[in-house]
């Protein structure tokens, strides 16, 4: 297993054998239109099975892992928010008796706002998840319908007041721009609205069209326009410019965290004069500790259908359908679909492919810690020809996306593969 480094600011690193669990709740009331997540519809009637099974693999784990430390548990989907409250809890206490989970676990929900009353939110507060991911995707009525959703405004103005009575001091909100025959002032007004609810956190995910999925139907028969990128990066701008301003810290490429009110503005990518060795979480509380985990390409454990995990070397999925999911763990059989061997040189690309979308970059002392080499001796060449064609920054402690670079990312990613 690999060692996660805490980051101190003095840019000395101390290894702690920590890991992150992700649990993924497929069940959903309708697939939306843009949605090729692994996810079902109308099977709800298996959520106790299913968890059954998920607990069953979790326990396996403990078992074959030992009592790892868990700092972050993230529940996915799929719609997690339909679980009943007693199989929430019987998740958590398997996680707990399975690990050693922090007292101060980032602990996640995903929850759809037409799937949450104030009662669920309390119930799920009072078992310990700390952290609401609200799936808002637009203000916009014409939007939510386009895309399948089946909530309202409403139901998120509605929703994030529940959150806050229940207690939750980490709440975020996630949205879609870039969708077809959208306006750059529809985009405006939707940040506007969910500015307006003071989230701790935003994701803005730019429309990606799945071939096979409704949307994407639509779109080849001409019933609607396929998107525009030019459109979608003058979107990606003003959110940009609206969250400098309203003081959120862009820490990774699509996601932005508010800033402590105490905190000066960071700026549009990344402070100015960083501390040596700085991280994200330095720079605001309500980054997605589960997400820096993926993030930085550091080791974490997948329970559920489809679910994949990332350890000791290698990297595997389990079954997709929930139904082959349950039957074997029923057989007692270990419900992977696929595993595959991460050697050296892929596992060295892949941290510099994801470091780099965070603004934190990769940390040289980090990398060092990890592989043995330090960046300049493994990608010495590399990092001075994308420095001087002004797509990354190298200072000889982190290399880092500049906004050009952001904007090219995927050709400089490639670079590393």
């Amino acid at each position: 297993m690999h060692a996660r480094f805490a980051v101190m600011m003095d840019c000395e690193e101390q290894p702690k054998a920590e890991i992150a669990v992700y649990i993924h709740v497929p069940f959903c009331r309708a697939r939306c239109a843009y949605c090729d997540f692994n996810t079902t519809v109308g099977l709800e009637a298996y959520i106790p099975a299913y968890v059954g099974a998920v607990c069953a693999e979790v326990e396996a784990a403990g078992r074959r892992w030992g009592r790892m430390s868990v700092e972050s548990i993230y529940l996915g989907g799929g719609t997690p928010s339909l679980l009943p409250l007693e199989r929430l809890a019987a998740l958590l206490t398997c996680l707990r008796t399975a690990f050693d989970v922090h007292p101060q676990a980032e602990i996640t929900l995903e929850a759809n706002p037409g799937t949450v009353t104030c009662s669920s939110l309390a119930g799920a507060r009072q078992l310990g998840v700390n952290r609401l991911s609200l799936g808002v995707q637009s203000a916009q009525a014409n939007e939510l319908a386009a895309l399948g959703r089946i909530h309202t405004w409403a139901d998120v103005v509605e929703a994030r007041h529940w959150a806050r009575e229940a207690g939750f001091e980490n709440v975020g909100i996630d949205l879609i721009f870039g969708l077809p025959g959208q306006r750059v002032a529809a985009w405006r007004d939707t940040l506007q609205a969910a500015l307006s609810l003071r989230p701790d956190h935003l994701s803005l995910y730019s429309l990606s069209v799945e071939e096979g999925t409704p949307l994407a139907q639509r779109i080849a028969s001409g019933e609607l326009p396929a998107p525009d990128d030019d459109t979608a990066a003058d979107m990606l701008e003003l959110a940009e410019r609206l969250l400098a301003g309203q003081g959120f810290f862009h820490y990774e490429i699509s996601n932005w965290a508010a800033l402590p009110r105490s905190t000066q503005r960071v700026g549009r990518w990344w402070p100015a004069r960083p501390a040596h060795g700085a991280a994200s979480e330095d720079v605001s509380p309500f980054v997605s500790r589960h997400n820096l985990t993926y993030w930085r390409n550091e080791p974490w454990l997948g329970f559920g259908a489809g679910a994949h995990s990332w350890m000791g070397g290698r990297r595997w999925a389990n079954v997709s359908h929930p139904q082959a999911y349950i039957e074997a763990q029923a057989r007692r059989q270990a419900p992977v679909a696929e595993c595959e061997e991460i050697g050296r040189r892929l596992e060295i690309g892949e941290t510099m492919m994801m470091g780099l979308r965070l603004a934190e970059g990769v940390s040289d002392v980090r990398f060092r810690a990890r592989f043995g080499v330090g960046l300049d001796e493994a990608f010495g060449e590399t990092l001075a020809r994308l420095a001087g064609l002004r797509l990354l920054t190298w200072d000889g402690c982190a290399v880092r996306l500049t906004a050009r670079g952001r904007l090219l990312g995927n050709q400089v990613f490639a670079e590393f593969l």
